[in-house]
């Protein structure tokens, strides 16, 4: 891409992109198609990639390379969870916004990627950032670490669509097949940091990978990313770290599956004056019942329940808390006299309907600073709340 094209993204970043590819003939030495690639990258980077983004330079490859791609946010807490060291191969490189966070923390960074025109904009964009510590290979990874020696890490991101486009999950359907890729990995890295799909099976993944140290569970702000498997050796069971990346701080809680499995807790015999509802990373995690016990003051409303309620506020959970109005009987009148503009929002936990069809029978609009909680309680007591929010 010529700086032309670059500084012209810049300069129409606001203009409808259609109309400038209808319109390119009036754009003397511009590769219209490219600058509206970089356009809709810049879009995307205000909020993705805000570092990224203040790079002038910087140029973005296409919109699935682009989806596909960590954030800024999960591939600096990627960097994080690996620390310090020495050597890094990126082996599944795509738009090589990991590869840049782990270049700040890691000597050197093996940048791996088959498709040639990736390759090609990586070393432009290691240039633009100054990236001194990258080398980039255009290669199958596979056949690349077959001549390799030993690493710090190795980091694999698998391709999760199949060949007719389908999303997959399982790491056998990915590309790499990851499962059949195993052997030769570990024995080329001290340590494996694996990325999967939020919706993997945590523990089917560490009995297919064997040597799983850490499991870290990654949301941004609310909702459930990725999953990474840390792999190497030296431990019996893995710790699982819920992590949910705020703007301005982390919410994290590590536990073990052995220690929720034993926890003993009482569960609620009503609601208290507060409603706590935990983040996608806890909710992915599990913990359920070590919350109750790791927060004094707290307890669970139900087994299948996964909402916490307490009569004083507890400092530092990690998700939601609301303040509970009152109880209410969820039916159309009753709602409609406590909210006469008709507008709030539903959530159910544990609840026979969903929430779009308990809003349509209570007759609610979308919106508002209030909300209509519906759950089960312990003794299978179906109750509805009116809550307002203050804390997201």
């Amino acid at each position: 891409m010529t700086r032309e094209s670059i500084d012209f993204a810049r300069l129409h970043l606001h203009d409808d992109s259609v109309r400038l590819l209808l319109s390119a003939t009036r754009y003397q030495g511009i590769d219209m198609p490219a600058a509206v690639q970089q356009i809709e990258g810049l879009r995307t980077a205000v909020a993705k990639w805000p570092s990224l983004f203040q790079c002038e330079t910087y140029e973005y490859p296409p919109r699935l390379n682009r989806e596909q791609s960590s954030s800024e946010a999960t591939a600096r807490h990627k960097a994080f969870v690996v620390g310090h060291v020495d050597r890094v191969a990126d082996l599944t490189g795509g738009m090589g916004v990991d590869t840049w966070a782990f270049s700040e923390r890691a000597k050197h960074v093996d940048y791996v990627e088959h498709d040639a025109e990736l390759c090609r904009l990586m070393e432009r964009n290691c240039q633009a950032l100054k990236l001194r510590n990258v080398d980039v290979h255009c290669a199958d990874s596979v056949a690349w670490l077959n001549e390799q020696g030993m690493f710090d890490l190795l980091y694999i991101d698998p391709a999760r669509r199949s060949a007719s486009g389908r999303k997959v999950v399982a790491f056998d359907n990915c590309t790499p097949d990851l499962l059949a890729c195993l052997p030769l990995l570990y024995s080329h890295t001290k340590r494996l940091l694996v990325k999967s799909s939020p919706m993997i099976d945590i523990s089917v993944a560490q009995e297919q990978l064997q040597r799983v140290r850490e499991v870290h569970v990654v949301a941004v702000k609310g909702e459930c990313k990725e999953v990474l498997f840390l792999c190497g050796e030296g431990s019996d069971e893995p710790l699982i770290h819920c992590t949910n990346l705020c703007t301005d701080h982390k919410e994290v809680f590590v536990f073990r599956r052995s220690e929720e499995k034993s926890a003993v807790i009482d569960f609620a015999s009503s609601v208290g004056a507060y409603l706590y509802d935990p983040n996608a990373a806890i909710m992915k995690g599990g913990p359920y019942k070590l919350l109750a016990k790791h927060f004094p003051g707290i307890e669970k409303v139900a087994p299948s329940t996964h909402l916490y309620t307490s009569h004083h506020l507890c400092e530092g959970f990690p998700g939601r808390v609301f303040e509970v109005i009152q109880q209410i009987t969820l039916d159309y009148r009753t709602v409609r006299k406590l909210l006469p503009e008709g507008r709030a929002h539903v959530v159910v936990c544990n609840f026979p309907q969903e929430a779009v069809e308990l809003q349509r029978q209570l007759k609610l609009q979308e919106g508002g600073d209030k909300y209509v909680v519906a759950t089960t309680m312990a003794d299978g007591g179906r109750v509805g709340l009116l809550c307002s929010m203050i804390r997201k």
